[in-house]
């Protein structure tokens, strides 16, 4: 799912677009695993039993697999395929959800620090936290999963100090002058 480049300005370009480090899915998968595994294994269980309640018994069983595989597997899917990080020569953009979206800006020219962290685990995965102050009211943003996130703070800089160039000469540039 690719950034609409229509929502961009008409100078503007982006540099990363992202999605939270696949980390983020290793849980739903080992839970995949465990409640087919432990689901089948109680179903063929019951399969086995001449009780009146296997049947009950089987619908429960389905019933809890389904609910725990859409809570704990297909929801934290949904949301790390939903969302996104995208970073411009002019703003960083994080949009989340499929139906209801939610959605937060930061123009570059508000950036005051980029900080990150991560822990060893995720210094291992190559990802972590991102988070950015603000000049703004909104203060800072936190962005959570972030791949490459050393490389993301330094370009973030980098980036920070393109657009201050770029907003200087716009402001330099003597009134009517077109090619400059």
């Amino acid at each position: 799912m690719a950034y609409p480049k229509k929502l961009l300005a008409d100078d503007e370009t982006i540099v990363y677009e992202l999605r939270p480090h696949w980390r983020a899915l290793v849980g739903p998968v080992v839970v995949f695993l465990l409640v087919v595994g432990l689901g089948s294994y109680f179903l063929a269980t019951l399969s086995g039993s001449d009780s009146s309640l296997a049947p009950i018994g089987r619908w429960t069983i389905a019933v809890v697999v389904l609910v725990v595989l859409v809570v704990w597997v297909i929801r934290p899917f949904v949301y790390w395929y939903s969302t996104q990080y995208v970073f411009t020569d002019h703003r960083i953009i994080v949009r989340t959800g499929i139906i209801a979206r939610k959605g937060r800006d930061m123009p570059l020219s508000r950036v005051n620090d980029v900080s990150f962290s991560h822990s060893f685990v995720e210094r291992f995965l190559n990802c972590g936290t991102l988070q950015v102050e603000s000049a703004g009211t909104q203060g800072q943003l936190v962005i959570h999963s972030v791949p490459n996130v050393e490389q993301i703070q330094r370009d973030i800089y980098r980036l920070h100090d393109e657009d201050d160039m770029r907003r200087r000469r716009q402001y330099d540039q003597p009134p009517g002058d077109a090619n400059a």
